[in-house]
C-alpha cells in the first residue's frame, strides 16, 4: 500500500480523522498528506524535538508552556508521551504519533470523537510498527 493510500484510507477513510500527513521520522520530508494540509518545516522541526525528549526535557516543557502548532494553528498539548503528542482547540484537535521511520500527524473536527480519532491513529501507527516502519 503507498503512503497516500495509507492517509486517504486508513486515516481519512475512517471517517474519525479530516486531514492528515505521513512524515518521515527526521521530520524532514513529507510522505504522503491530504490535498491543502501542510505541515510548516518548522513545525515538524518542534515536533520532532518534541517526540525525542521522550515525555521530557526543554521541548517537552515548551510544548506544554506554548501549545503545538501545525499550519500555524496553536493546539494546547495535553499528553506528551514517548511517542505521541495529542493536542486540543476548541472542538478540534490534533494526534501525532511516532513510528520508527514514519511520524503520522491527524486533525479531528469538531464533528468528530476525539477517543475515535486517536484510535484509529494509533492502530495504524501499531500496524505500521509490525510492519517495520
Amino acid at each position: 500500500m503507498s503512503w497516500q493510500a495509507y492517509v486517504d484510507s486508513s486515516l481519512v477513510g475512517s471517517g474519525h480523522v479530516d486531514k492528515a500527513a505521513i512524515v518521515s521520522a527526521a521530520g524532514d520530508s513529507t510522505w504522503a498528506a491530504t490535498s491543502g494540509f501542510t505541515v510548516k518545516p518548522e513545525e515538524l522541526k518542534a515536533i520532532v524535538a518534541i517526540l525525542a525528549g521522550a515525555g521530557e526535557g526543554p521541548a517537552v516543557n515548551k510544548a506544554l508552556a506554548e501549545g503545538v502548532h501545525i499550519e500555524g494553528q496553536r493546539f494546547v498539548a495535553f499528553n506528551i508521551a514517548d511517542r505521541h503528542i495529542y493536542g486540543r482547540h476548541g472542538r478540534t484537535g490534533i494526534i501525532i504519533v511516532k513510528t520508527g521511520q514514519a511520524i503520522l500527524v491527524a486533525h479531528y473536527g469538531e464533528q468528530h470523537q476525539a477517543g475515535n480519532s486517536t484510535q484509529t491513529v494509533e492502530a495504524l501507527a501499531d500496524y505500521l510498527i509490525t510492519a517495520g516502519y
